[in-house]
């Protein structure tokens, strides 16, 4: 095998994992003993007699003998030191792990340790494989002739060369004797199913981006590097402090809190799926399920941020701030995280609309912060980038964490979800279910797939829930400033709308008695004035008792008429279509009544 490389190793020696690497030579010394390692001794493969050569239960039998660990845990530390390329295997060169039987194994020449210090070159690749093409007469694996052809096509200019070296090493190999011809055909070949292995397998040298840098090398001083080191001691020195013990002590209290629900610390109810390949852990744990764990329920009292990172608890939690008439706090953080995780195309759009919906002055869902925070939020949505809200949402967040999330938990809400979680029995498989677990067992589904699931049942749960129509979203506001109810509205204009004489130029929002009074049909005032006339009659004649004679009325005809569909409840809520032909009202319920009466229609 021909290696010539002029240019430095930047990659794997510069590389954390070249501790584990150099770890990995020691126990490899230790197994290379002739007194106290694997015992080694020749065996026949095939009609050829292979020298020092080992078998995989000896190796797993003194592995766990040197660690005093299982023999699942010394076969997994195998198959670790196989995958890494220290031991090769002489019958079954695809599967680089260990089997506990009596396959054959061979220590790998130091020469062929990931631990050298030069880079695997496609040159040398391209000789190997034109070598197995000459020896195979053409008759390579799929993968193999695939990067064959590949670098056939790419070093076109030097085949010429790499055919000739080709040659030359096979012709050398003949000249061998056949057990000394086996085993470096072994090892060669192992070398490159580690280096090149074959696709859907995971290489363990796989170490990523290449460093063009030595880390560990000393770099020349500037004044400007001793600058930065006062600045950094200077900021070291006015941090404060906390005493080790007070750090220990919250660290060993967070230990404590999260051992039981760590499922590698702790059992899984109602059976850990890694182990018994049963999913009844995960369709438990969902992010919307119906119906939550006890265990996950607790979680949600260790933090607020706990709470809020559960989908579930989220929910939870939105219930509880729609019963304190503040869920536009969780609405605001919610749409500053789609905001901040968000596409970049949509962010400008998203930012306008959190303004308008929640910061805007008279917006339909407004938030309550500070003036400081306001004005560094509007000065940042000049130009709005994905953190511009930052200010305002950690003032939000603040807020629920102080004042929300201690209610909620004493809330009858928290407390009725507690008492429905379920706590489920544990599952307990003997080896023949384990197996059809095994055998059962599917790919997980794609996170695309899972995410249109829970946006579909998202969906699902906003369309059967209640219409709120206080609560106003970006595609029924009328109008982009909304005011709240003051009591009396400004008088019409001459422009107004005949209908909704109030919605031309005012910017007050009309009392609900103003609309039921200007949707009532001519006939029912009539009807209504005539039935009034008497009782208005026995009243003083001063304007005040006629004032508050109409505002009985008023309060009446609206009672007694009910919630009138008009253009104006048809804005506020995006349930609710309004009709441009007919009129029609809700009518209360009496229990001799069915459930699914049919509204009365008044024409006009």
């Amino acid at each position: 095998m021909t290696i010539k490389n002029a240019l430095r190793d930047h990659g794997q020696r510069y590389r954390p994992r070249m501790a584990c690497l150099k770890k990995a030579e020691k126990v490899l010394l230790e197994m290379q003993d002739p007194c106290t390692g694997v015992k080694s001794q020749p065996q026949r493969l095939v009609i050829t007699i292979i020298p020092h050569a080992i078998t995989g239960e000896d190796i797993i039998a003194w592995l766990a003998d040197r660690f005093q660990v299982e023999a699942q845990e010394a076969r997994s530390l195998g198959s670790m030191l196989v995958s890494l390329g220290y031991i090769y295997p002489l019958q079954d060169h695809k599967n680089l792990v260990i089997k506990p039987d009596a396959s054959l194994y061979r220590f790998q020449t130091p020469y062929f340790w990931p631990t050298q210090q030069w880079p695997v070159e496609d040159t040398d690749y391209a000789i190997y494989l034109a070598k197995r093409n000459i020896r195979k007469k053409g008759m390579l694996e799929l993968h193999e002739q695939e990067q064959y052809n590949h670098l056939h096509k790419w070093m076109n200019h030097k085949w010429d060369f790499i055919v000739m070296q080709a040659k030359e090493q096979y012709r050398a190999a003949k000249e061998r004797k056949k057990p000394d011809r086996v085993v470096f055909d072994c090892q060669e070949r192992a070398y490159w199913v580690v280096h090149r292995p074959p696709p859907g397998t995971v290489s363990a040298m796989d170490y990523g981006p290449e460093r063009r840098t030595d880390p560990n090398a000393d770099e020349t001083q500037t004044p400007d590097d001793y600058e930065r080191i006062m600045i950094f001691t200077q900021q070291s020195i006015m941090r404060p402090r906390v005493k080790s013990s007070v750090s220990i002590g919250a660290l060993v209290k967070y230990c404590s809190t999260y051992s039981g629900h760590d499922p590698f610390l702790s059992k899984c109810l109602p059976s850990n799926p890694w182990l018994t390949d049963d999913t009844t852990f995960w369709a438990l744990n969902m992010p919307n399920v119906e119906i939550p764990t006890k265990m996950r329920v607790e979680r949600w009292t260790f933090s607020f941020k706990e709470l809020l990172s559960d989908p579930r608890g989220r929910d939870d939690f939105r219930l509880f701030l729609k019963k304190e008439f503040s869920g536009e706090n969780l609405a605001f953080w919610e749409g500053c995280e789609d905001l901040k995780w968000g596409t970049a195309v949509a962010m400008k759009e998203k930012a306008e609309h959190i303004y308008k919906t929640f910061l805007a002055r008279g917006a339909p869902r407004w938030i309550n912060i500070d003036g400081k925070t306001m004005e560094i939020t509007v000065k940042g949505l000049k130009h709005p980038h994905r953190y511009v809200l930052d200010a305002a949402q950690t003032h939000i967040y603040m807020l629920m964490k102080k004042d929300s999330y201690g209610r909620y938990l004493k809330s009858p809400v928290f407390k009725e979800t507690l008492k429905k979680a379920i706590c489920p029995d544990e599952h307990r498989f003997n080896e023949v279910q384990l197996e059809q677990n095994a055998r059962n067992r599917r790919p997980s589904l794609s996170p695309i797939i899972i995410r249109q699931q829970e946006q579909e049942q998202r969906a699902k749960m906003a369309a059967s829930a209640p219409v709120d129509i206080t609560q106003l979203c970006r595609f029924t506001t009328p109008v982009p400033h909304l005011a709240v109810y003051s009591g009396i509205p400004d008088p019409p204009s001459a422009t107004a709308s005949p209908s909704l004489p109030f919605l031309a130029h005012t910017p007050v929002c009309p009392s609900p008695i103003s609309v039921a009074l200007d949707s009532t049909s001519a006939s029912e005032r009539r009807l209504e004035a005539s039935e009034g006339e008497g009782k208005t009659e026995a009243q003083a004649p001063d304007g005040g008792s006629l004032s508050k004679s109409r505002m009985a009325l008023s309060l009446r005809r609206l009672l007694k008429r009910g919630c009138s569909p008009s253009a104006m409840f048809a804005s506020l809520s995006p349930k609710c279509h309004t009709a441009a032909t007919t009129s029609s009202r809700i009518q209360p319920i009496t229990p001799e009544e069915p459930s699914h009466a049919p509204p009365r229609r008044i024409g006009k």
